[in-house]
């Protein structure tokens, strides 16, 4: 794996501080079946459990935008897109590849470590069965072991790191909604509410998994239909978040209920309401005495308004309720809505450990082969030859690895010790002997407030009104602080006034230095101020005028020996900022 931020022996602390949390937790929380008591999710020994956990999205199920193929839309035209630049041969190889390749134990293992206790596994039906049409025989269901296998497989990495394991129907047969890509819908076909025979393939698949996984305490639960989001009583409501009633979606999963109790009467069943999990109208009273409630959270506040509603069914009906699916957002969001749910005794799973991009633990890098695809599919570059795609798209297979991803540690970091501590920590170790660079991007580790202050720190995009997006430039790190990509190279931009970055550095032998800001001014009277130790030492510092890469110099700055905190605030926002310069004097 590659690392962004963390001094060596700060990563040690928290590699130990992990395992020992993670023994603490055998201890606790490992102990057999889990089951919905009253208001919360128990174990065998009647313990409290929190679910901490990650979902593994983009293995058994592809949405495009998790790999820059948005514009594509939805796995089987990922897969034909493919196939008209290889051949249908290599596109089964890269995909065989894809799937035994994606998702390992080191990924589990890494999980572990952070602090998770839980994975939710989105499950593609047709790894497991195929699609109605394609049955050799009408009205029969076929099983394919591949699909179980790799379950399996999962189930013994999250055993052997005593994690629970939650299986979601993240593709349904048919589909389960208007959102295409995930479901890997087929529009053309009958949908999971149109047809008869894809409810029947539903059920049989939830009782073959059930049979498969009656005597397994480590799986932690079934989550039988993930985001419905259908229009029953009116077809055009696409999402479901108008329907009163929701009886089409009741009845099937009360007939998954009652195919699973055939079979296993251990296991929690976890329902989602209508509206992406969100519309429980109808659906209620709970119809089996372990049963959780899912609801999903995305780009709203994180405050006690947002799930209020889902607390009111809790007390009304006396069942657990559990965070199924949230992320895409920033640190200080994840930080703000782990805590609140947490605090209400609710467990969550996030979403998801890995894709292209920053604000999930694991980055997968594009290398140029598949950036050529990319930008060919685009209309934006020259058609690879078969040889080249195929080369291409196996190396971005193992990019996809655990070993080969680069590790967000700060969104780790955000999610875990934030919730419980302010202190800002070092991002990276910095000494500072005789002369000595810290790069800008490189400010401390924590919330905001304490390790930096920016004053958009989070996309609310299904918030209207709300116009915020945090990190603008979408690279290197999570928080809110702005940070744009050249070349490899990263610098601070868009700031506005009073936020300020906070460097947490070692100083061996105390002394006397030279402080050089590397600025370029981004708009009309840029300001800076430099404080040391909660000291201002230099203040009205204008940013040159002159275009491009400029140096602002702060002379005769006393550093202590040992740890000083060094805070740049920008006074007067419109400054680039890439780096600080420490001269000894």
């Amino acid at each position: 794996m590659r690392f962004h931020g963390y001094a060596t022996s700060f990563a040690k602390r928290v590699m130990v501080l992990s395992t020992l949390l993670l023994l603490f937790g055998l201890l606790a929380n490992g102990q057999g079946y889990l089951k919905a008591k009253g208001h919360i999710i128990v174990n065998g020994k009647n313990e409290k459990v929190i679910l901490r956990g990650m979902g593994l999205g983009g293995w058994m199920l592809q949405e495009g935008y998790m790999f820059r193929l948005g514009s594509v839309g939805q796995q089987y035209k990922i897969k034909a897109k493919i196939q008209e630049l290889v051949g249908p041969e290599k596109t089964a190889d890269i995909y065989n590849t894809w799937i035994t390749s994606h998702t390992n134990k080191a990924d589990i293992d890494s999980l572990a470590a952070w602090g998770f206790n839980s994975v939710r596994l989105p499950m593609h039906y047709e790894l497991y069965t195929p699609a109605v049409e394609d049955e050799p025989v009408a009205g029969q269901q076929t099983w394919k072991e591949a699909g179980f296998a790799l379950t399996d497989s999962l189930l013994a990495w999250c055993k052997a790191n005593h994690l629970y394991l939650i299986l979601d129907l993240h593709a349904a047969p048919g589909g389960q909604g208007h959102d295409l890509p995930i479901s890997d819908r087929h529009p053309e076909r009958p949908s999971l509410w149109e047809s008869a025979a894809n409810q029947e393939k539903t059920i049989a698949l939830w009782k073959q998994l059930a049979t498969r996984y009656a005597n397994e305490p480590w799986i932690g639960g079934y989550d039988i239909i993930n985001e419905p989001n259908w229009g029953f009583e009116d077809p055009a409501d696409k999402s479901g978040g108008k329907e009163k009633t929701n009886a089409p979606l009741k009845k099937l999963m009360q007939e998954i209920t009652a195919a699973i109790r055939e079979v296993d009467k251990k296991h929690i069943i976890i329902i989602e309401g209508n509206a992406f999990g969100n519309n429980y109208n109808g659906i209620l009273p709970t119809w089996d005495d372990n049963m959780v409630l899912s609801f999903h959270k995305y780009g709203n506040f994180p405050d006690e308004a947002s799930i209020a509603r889902f607390k009111a069914l809790r007390e009304q009906y006396n069942v657990p309720l559990w965070l199924g699916e949230s992320g895409e957002n920033s640190n200080n969001w994840y930080q703000h809505v782990i805590s609140l749910v947490e605090r209400n005794d609710i467990g969550w799973a996030w979403w998801q450990q890995k894709k292209i991009g920053m604000n999930q633990p694991m980055e997968i890098l594009i290398n140029p082969g598949f950036q050529a695809i990319l930008d060919y599919w685009s209309g934006k570059g020259e058609q690879p030859s078969a040889e080249e795609a195929y080369t291409s798209l196996l190396q971005f297979v193992s990019n996809t690895r655990a070993e080969n991803t680069v590790v967000h540690r700060d969104v780790v970091d955000a999610m875990f010790r934030q919730i419980h501590s302010t202190e800002a920590i070092p991002f990276r170790e910095h000494v500072i002997g005789n002369a000595a660079v810290v790069k800008a991007v490189d400010y401390d580790l924590g919330p905001n407030g304490y390790a930096y202050s920016d004053v958009d720190t989070a996309s609310y995009h299904y918030t209207p009104g709300i116009n915020t997006r945090g990190n603008r430039g979408m690279a290197y790190r999570n928080d809110g602080v702005d940070i744009k990509a050249d070349k490899g190279a990263y610098y601070i931009f868009n700031t506005a006034d009073t936020e300020w970055l906070q460097y947490t550095v070692k100083v061996p032998k105390a002394g006397s230095y030279t402080i050089n800001l590397t600025v370029a001014k981004d708009s009309a009277d840029a300001q800076l101020e430099v404080q040391v130790n909660g000291k201002t030492v230099a203040t009205g510092l204008a940013v040159p005028a002159t275009a491009g890469w400029q140096q602002v110099t702060v002379p005769a700055v006393k550093l202590d020996k040992g740890e000083n905190r060094i805070r740049v605030v920008f006074a007067k926002g419109g400054c680039l900022f890439s780096q600080l310069e420490f001269k000894r004097k």
